[in-house]
């Protein structure tokens, strides 16, 4: 039945998402400046800039909030360029597909130059026929936008489309247009487990497992 994939690429093919909950702490030591304990959990309900703002008062920075920010996405920047890793069995599963004449493409909210750079370092970027990002269509994931220009480019209905995801709301966007998918656990990713597991058609912890659970689909 299914015939493509949508890959959502942070925390399901690249494990990204630790540089999200430390990415404060990380800039203070970087600066020389220790953090104080919880700053994650400060941080975690601000925007970046609202961020760069606390840290530059509360720490008493000397550089502005812009060039803060500046540094911040450098930071990210050399993380994605030069750090991040696969997630275990992404090339495994990809593989696979390839071999079953299944389409691979991708849907991200991080930036393209990010992504690519990631993957072709971790030798994945060749498996996709395309990426697709939220910041490009212009519309997050809480619609189903970028999905289904995914399934268009694939020449495919919904239903022979398999989206992994492993964020809950991204989940039930393609879920609810109609997609098959799957949930996948990561550790440094969603909170509410149980909303991933209930929400998928399958529910899965490591990439390998959807290669010995495919007929399941």
């Amino acid at each position: 039945m299914i015939k493509g994939v949508i890959f959502d690429i942070d925390g399901v093919v690249l494990d990204s998402m630790s540089i999200w909950k430390d990415l404060g702490a990380r800039y203070l030591i970087s600066q020389g400046v220790k953090p104080e304990e919880g700053l994650n959990e400060i941080l975690f309900s601000m925007s970046m800039e609202q961020g760069a703002e606390y840290a530059k008062e509360h720490y008493g920075l000397n550089e502005s909030v812009e060039e803060i920010l500046d540094g911040i996405r450098l930071m990210i920047q050399s993380f994605y360029f030069d750090e991040v890793q696969a997630k275990p069995g992404a090339e495994h599963l990809m593989s696979f597909m390839k071999e079953n004449g299944i389409k691979i493409t991708a849907a991200t909210s991080s930036p393209r130059i990010h992504i690519e750079r990631a993957l072709e370092r971790n030798g994945l970027l060749g498996f996709f026929e395309k990426i697709f990002t939220t910041s490009e269509i212009g519309v997050s994931k809480h619609s189903p936008v970028i999905y289904n220009k995914a399934a268009e480019f694939m020449c495919l209905d919904v239903g022979r489309v398999l989206v992994l995801e492993d964020s809950l709301y991204a989940l039930k966007t393609a879920s609810d247009a109609g997609y098959r998918t799957v949930g996948v656990y990561d550790k440094d990713g969603e909170t509410d487990q149980d909303g991933v597991r209930e929400t998928g058609d399958l529910y899965i912890r490591d990439l390998n497992e959807l290669v010995d659970r495919w007929d399941e689909l």
